[in-house]
């Protein structure tokens, strides 16, 4: 308890520090909006301090105290990243605070701000560095930054990287956490100087490197992107497609490893998705467009945005014939690669899945065969096959209950359905009243609070949160608590030395 305790610390800490963004951005347009950034910065930070200033003993996390502390850490991490727009006055309800801070650190994109254009720059920045941090994880950044020791911290960037499996890139969990980040950067730093090169000015190629990097989708104009030039969009399309690529097969090719990147199985199932996707889609939207570059650039650029949940668009696709929003559902669920930065469920569980689907046809004509399920070149394990089928009934119980729920607000079934599909996903428009050209304001208190939790269970894959609501976790934690107090002199009795006088 007192290493995790110890973590929240330093996410507060870190947390004081990433808010200088906004603070430097009020500075330099004279805005106000910054004090109430600064106020919750220093708090913040006393915090911080007060809580790490006494190191435990031994920092290690199994596999419950890594989930439990980046479960925790991203509530914190929310709920505390919402007291400057309701402190500003930008967001006077502080339920709709966070749930459009939930939105920005889970890179859902989903927004309850009627007109973001009425937004100060500060708020603004402050919504779309939420996607930055949180398209990487608040943790991984720990892990790239703290000399912290010991193997099992493994945990904690497994406890936070989506996907069915994280592995190290090197040998040290927290140099692989620094190559992580630093191709991170560097492809954000690449589309920003891409999008000024378009004559975009610095601050929105910032905010938009930033909502897309993340695979957000918060954008600063009401409209999105659909004001910008072709060249931009083109540009937005091409990188979220790339932030949508396992970041292992960047290291590959940093490690001029060509053959190996170019190999990735799950690459070539996520590029075909989306090409297949878009060509259907184009397809049954044929004569709709003035060019067929116009067509392609515009199918393509909601194709990328929904399979890599960003939630950008450029176009109201809520008006489509019905086959092409069927597509898009589809891909909501799809998502883009593990190790991405991306949401969804994710392109390698759907091709196991259906590995595993073609292997159990083929056991019926073959009874005699023995056909394992490999993926990417490797036999798939018992427990990575089982622990995907679990994730799926996580999946369907926690989208079922939602949409009963979502739906006592009385919207129709295509609105409920996609509002919990497009935040559980961490996508941000659906369809209805929470399509494109909508937001989420009109729903209810209830309904934000089912949606805040989807968004928090999409992003960490469920099964952190979930163990917070397991009352066993709180039980263990408590005896050991308890344990330790015994241990350290405060009433323990040695058990040995009392037998015999019973």
């Amino acid at each position: 308890m007192r290493s995790i305790i110890y973590i929240l610390g330093w996410i507060l800490l870190v947390l004081a520090v990433l808010m200088l963004l906004p603070i430097a951005t009020s500075a330099i347009y004279g805005e106000t909006e910054g004090i109430a950034f600064m106020v919750v910065a220093l708090c913040s930070a006393i915090a911080g301090i007060a809580v790490i200033r006494k190191r435990p003993e031994n920092i290690n996390f199994y596999a419950k105290e890594g989930l439990a502390c980046t479960a925790l850490g991203w509530i914190m991490l929310s709920l505390i990243g919402a007291i400057p727009l309701t402190l500003s006055g930008e967001i006077p309800s502080y339920l709709d605070a966070v749930f459009e801070t939930v939105s920005g650190f889970t890179t859902t994109g989903a927004s309850i701000l009627r007109n973001v254009e009425q937004m100060s720059r500060t708020t603004n920045m402050w919504r779309c560095f939420t996607h930055w941090i949180g398209g990487m994880g608040i943790l991984v950044f720990l892990l790239a930054v703290l000399p912290m020791v010991g193997g099992s911290n493994m945990q904690l960037m497994k406890a936070e990287s989506p996907g069915p499996s994280v592995g190290k890139l090197v040998p040290k969990v927290r140099f692989t956490a620094q190559l992580l980040y630093g191709l991170y950067v560097a492809l954000t730093v690449l589309m920003i100087v891409l999008l000024i090169a378009g004559r975009m000015p610095l601050y929105d190629a910032i905010c938009t490197a930033c909502g897309t990097a993340g695979t957000g989708g918060f954008g600063i104009y009401n409209d999105s992107c659909a004001s910008f030039s072709p060249y931009l969009q083109w540009v937005i399309t091409i990188f979220m497609i790339l932030f949508g690529v396992n970041f292992n097969v960047y290291y590959l090719i940093f490690l001029r490893k060509f053959r190996d990147a170019l190999r990735c199985e799950e690459m070539h199932w996520y590029l075909g998705i989306i090409l297949t996707a878009g060509f259907l889609i184009f397809r049954n939207l044929a004569g709709q467009f003035a060019t067929v570059e116009q067509g392609l650039r515009t199918v393509f650029f909601q194709v990328a945005t929904i399979i890599t949940t960003t939630g950008f668009s450029t176009v109201d696709f809520n008006v489509w014939p019905t086959f092409s929003k069927i597509i898009i559902i589809l891909l909501m669920f799809i998502g883009a690669c593990a190790g991405s930065t991306g949401g969804g469920t994710k392109v390698s569980r759907i091709a196991i899945i259906g590995k595993s689907f073609y292997s159990y046809i083929y056991s019926f004509l073959h009874p005699r065969s023995v056909r394992k399920v490999k993926f990417e070149g490797k036999e798939v394990e018992v427990e990575t096959l089982r622990a995907i089928f679990v994730y799926y009934t996580g999946v369907f119980l926690i989208v079922s209950i939602s949409v009963l729920l979502v739906a006592l607000d009385g919207f129709d079934f295509e609105t409920s359905f996609s509002a919990v599909a497009a935040t559980f996903n961490n996508i941000g428009p659906g369809f209805g009243a929470a399509g494109p050209a909508a937001n989420y304001a009109d729903f209810s208190a209830l309904s934000k609070c089912v949606m805040i939790f989807d968004m928090l269970a999409g992003r960490l894959e469920v099964f952190p949160v979930i163990l917070l609501l397991y009352p066993r976790f709180w039980q263990e934690i408590g005896m050991e608590i308890y344990v330790r107090r015994m241990r350290n002199g405060r009433g323990y009795l040695d058990r040995r030395n009392t037998r015999g006088s019973r």
